[in-house]
Order: structure tokens, then C-alpha cells, then sequence
């Protein structure tokens, strides 16, 4: 029985991270992959969806465009934007294929990593058993990170058949754009793909939202915002139902809709799209003897570790935060863990996110919701992105930066979120702050490139330190400060 230092099960962001991590330490490596390598960060997931979404924004700015010097734009063409998106698809995992190929041959890196790909479990705490189209074979490992992902989350009463009812596996591969389609979940996944089918300005987008608000995380400015855009692109916004009923009737779907006043409505559309939420892939892949604890999401695991000592879980497997920057964290901190020390604790607080929508919206630590709900006091600082030189030259002023810290004198910061053009190049020197614990002072005087949107995260520091270039308070919905009193439950400006 072959041996190995580690065993990784799954070759998606976080496995992937995980082994290449364990060659750095120069340690025995097996890396396995069911399907295709890169997993769902790439294939269905983040990479193909937001090729998408880069598609169809540049083709909503297109059309605008066009008519803002009345000509007339041409229509998408469905096989011509999948084309592209499969090929973004290719060359990531040619990328990764290829770099697994110079591996091999690099005498540097040999020894430490083998690659193979077929049907993995853990039939003991230091086994794993793989079948494929070459046979089976048990391998054994000192240590093991399972790395398997997640799928989206079915349900019996919805008649999803990857035809005429998708999940976010089967939504890509249609052979054409739909004229009327229904998105089951106002998330961001749901929203996501809502903003993708308006963008191309081919398809008539329902999309339903159990509450009176999509996004219902997110602080009703930024929810505005985005409703405000997809309802102008055409989105319908079923406010405040709850799905009772969906079939497939002659090709077609049926959905019925029970609204919280009481009424009750069916109506009819091409497709549908089921987006509420993802389950982790664990079936059959370890034995009863294998006493690993599954929680309500996911494997239970803190730090990593999951309940048997040597077995480690990372990625979308485990109850944690389901992205793809993270995965990758929790993948590279569990080898450290195992064949090291790592240099840093792992948190979750300065994790960067950003929400591809009309305009993108990117976030890292709290928002005001979260920080009530939390007891906080707090002071914020909100912008207006028609006060930034970049986004006025971009003739693209809709959007805001909002940022907030502690009502004290040290200011330290809880989070913010930009929303509007070019989003996520401006969270990261606060994503940076949050993971110091530091205050806001020093990005008051540091000095951003002219014209860039980060200058609105300056002005919105100069702002709560009381020496902004636009002072707060004399333009109406441009720029404002305020401090929140959770003991009050009251806002005031400063």
C-alpha cells in the first residue's frame, strides 16, 4: 500500500490550494478529483457565471451606448456568448492541467505530488480507497483534507430536470436565451443571474422573494439600489410570496404564488431556475468506522479539524463561509496547521466579498444590519459616487461608499460597502485594516492615484475625522455622517 504524507479528496479551489501548499513543505501529496479539475470554482460556478455576467454587462452598456447616439444595437447571439464562456472554462483548467503536467517533469516538485482522478472514500482513519477506469486501489495517509464542495440544493416539490427547470449546474447549458424565465430565490446567487438574463435584454426575468426585500442580508440602501436597476431593465420582483406550487406542463413551466396578503396568482414562463442555496457532497465518502460529525450545513470542524484528529475539512464541505477566496484560505491554513505553524489565526472577519449585480457590490466586514443585530455602537460615513472624479469621467456616477467604525475615539473598523463601478478594487486597504485591528487615520493621508474610485474611501475617512474636502451635511444625499446608539436604537448626524 502506497503511503503519502497527505491525501487530499477533491481538486476544486480549496483542495487544489491544499496540495500545491503541502508541496511547499515538501511533503508526500495525493491529490484526487472525481470529476473535472478545478471543481465548481471554475465549471458552474464562479469563473463561468461571472463570464457571464462580464458578457452581459458589457452588452447592457453596449445597448446604452448605442442609443444614447440613436443607433440601434445588435441582438446577442446565445451560442456565441456560450461559446466564450466555455472557452474562459478551457483555459482555466488548461491553466491548472498544465501546471499539474510541469509538476511532473520538475525535479523540484516530483517527488511531492501525485495527481489521479476517479471515485474516492475514507474507509479507515488513515485509508482512502479509489475506484476508477483503472481498477482500485487503497492508499494510505498520515493525514487527510476533504475537499469535496458542494452542489445546489434540491427539493421534491419542485420538478427540476436540468430541461425546463435549472439549477445553477444546467442554467449554462441551454440551447438558446428563453423569452420569459422564473428565478426561485432572491439571494445572491438568484440576483446574480437575474442581472446576467436583463443585462442581455433577451429574456423577461421573474424573480421571487419571499420577504418585501431582495437581499435580505444587505442594508436597504444597497437592496434599493439593485432593485431599483433590475426593475429597470425589466426584472418583475414577486415581493412578499411564497412558491406553492410548480410544474412543467407542454414544455412549459407553471409556477403558483401565495402572497402574504392572502391572494394567490399562477402565471406561465419558458424556464425556471431553482437558486436557494447549495448542499456539501459527503455521501459515501467515508465509512461508518470513520466517526466524522456532520452538522446541519456541513462537516462540523473548528479550525479545520473535523472530529477525527488526522482528517481535515475545507471549502464549501463544512458549515463555514461557501466562497471561493475562502476555500482557498482554509485549504493553505490546514496544511499549516498539519506540517507547521501558521503565521496567522483564521478569521473570517476581513474576508472581501463582492456580489456581481448592477452596479457590483463588494463588502468586507460588518454593515449597519449586521452591527445592530450585534448591539454596536457605531459612526458610518456614506458617499455618494457622483462626489468621485473616476466614476464622473466613467459618466457613471450611481453608487456609494459606506464606511463604518466604532463610536470611540480609536475608530477602529467594522466594515464597509461599496456599490457602483469598480467596486472591488476599493475594499481591499480596508479588508487589510479590519485584519490589523487598526483605526482609520491611516488612510486619511495616503496618497491614491488620480482619478480612482479608492479617492472616495479617502474622502469618506477625511469625513469621520472631521477634515473632508466635502464637508458632510451640505449636500443632500452626497455625503453624510452619522453615529448610531444601540441603547437608543437612534441615529444622529454628526
Amino acid at each position: 500500500m502506497e503511503k503519502f504524507d497527505l491525501i487530499v479528496i477533491g481538486a476544486g479551489p480549496s483542495g487544489y490550494a491544499a496540495a500545491m501548499r503541502a508541496v511547499d513543505f515538501k511533503k508526500k501529496t495525493l491529490l484526487i478529483e472525481r470529476n473535472t479539475l478545478g471543481g465548481a470554482g471554475i465549471t458552474n460556478g464562479a469563473l463561468s457565471s461571472k463570464t457571464w455576467w462580464e458578457l452581459s454587462r458589457d452588452m447592457l452598456a453596449f445597448r446604452k451606448n448605442l442609443k444614447r447616439y440613436g443607433m440601434t444595437p445588435p441582438s446577442a447571439i446565445w451560442k456565441e456568448i456560450q461559446s466564450e464562456v466555455n472557452t474562459a472554462v478551457k483555459e482555466k483548467v488548461d491553466l491548472l492541467n498544465d501546471h499539474l503536467e510541469h509538476i511532473k517533469t520538475d525535479s523540484k516538485y516530483s517527488n511531492y505530488l501525485t495527481f489521479i482522478q476517479g471515485e474516492a472514500d475514507i474507509i479507515a482513519e488513515h485509508q482512502v480507497h479509489v475506484k476508477n477506469g483503472n481498477g482500485e486501489i487503497t492508499y494510505e495517509g498520515s493525514n487527510i483534507i476533504i475537499a469535496t464542495g458542494s452542489r445546489p440544493r434540491h427539493v421534491p416539490e419542485l420538478p427540476i430536470d436540468e430541461k425546463h427547470v435549472f439549477t445553477s449546474d444546467g442554467i449554462e447549458q441551454m440551447d438558446d436565451f428563453p423569452e420569459s424565465l422564473v428565478i426561485v430565490g432572491a439571494g445572491v446567487i438568484g440576483c446574480e443571474y437575474a442581472t446576467i438574463f436583463a443585462g442581455f435584454g433577451k429574456t423577461k426575468v421573474y424573480l421571487i422573494d419571499k420577504g418585501d426585500s431582495i437581499l435580505p442580508f444587505e442594508d436597504s440602501d444597497v437592496v434599493e439600489v439593485i432593485e431599483r436597476n433590475l426593475e429597470a431593465e425589466g426584472v418583475h420582483i414577486h415581493r412578499n410570496s411564497q412558491l406553492s406550487k410548480m410544474e412543467v406542463k407542454d414544455g412549459r413551466v407553471h409556477y403558483t404564488l401565495t402572497f402574504t396578503d392572502g391572494t394567490v396568482e399562477e402565471f406561465e414562463v419558458e424556464k425556471a431556475l431553482v437558486s436557494i442555496g447549495r448542499v456539501p457532497n459527503f455521501e459515501k465518502l467515508w465509512a461508518e468506522a470513520v466517526p466524522i460529525k456532520m452538522g446541519k450545513r456541513g462537516v462540523e470542524d473548528h479550525d479545520t479539524n473535523t472530529t477525527v484528529s488526522n482528517i481535515y475539512a475545507v471549502g464549501d464541505i463544512t458549515a463555514d463561509i461557501n466562497l471561493v477566496n475562502v476555500g482557498e484560505l482554509e485549504g493553505r491554513y490546514a496544511v499549516e496547521k498539519i506540517f507547521g505553524k501558521p503565521d496567522k489565526k483564521l478569521v473570517y472577519e476581513n474576508i472581501s466579498t463582492i456580489m456581481f449585480l448592477n452596479p457590483e457590490v463588494a463588502g468586507v466586514g460588518l454593515n449597519e444590519k449586521m452591527a445592530r443585530q450585534q448591539g454596536l455602537n457605531y459612526k458610518v460615513v456614506s458617499l455618494d459616487y457622483s462626489c468621485i472624479s473616476r466614476a464622473i469621467a466613467k459618466r457613471n456616477t450611481e453608487g456609494f461608499i459606506k464606511l463604518l467604525v466604532t463610536d470611540d475615539d480609536e475608530m477602529k473598523v467594522l466594515g464597509m460597502r461599496v456599490i457602483g463601478e469598480q467596486a472591488s478594487s476599493a475594499i481591499q486597504a480596508v479588508a487589510l485594516l479590519i485584519s490589523m485591528n487598526k483605526g482609520i487615520e491611516e488612510l486619511a493621508e495616503c496618497v491614491h492615484p488620480h482619478p480612482s474610485i479608492t479617492e472616495g474611501i479617502q474622502e469618506s475617512v477625511r469625513a469621520l475625522l472631521g477634515k473632508s474636502i466635502l464637508k458632510s451635511g451640505l449636500m443632500k444625499n452626497k455625503v453624510s455622517c452619522y453615529c448610531y446608539d444601540c441603547s437608543k436604537e437612534e441615529l444622529k448626524a454628526i
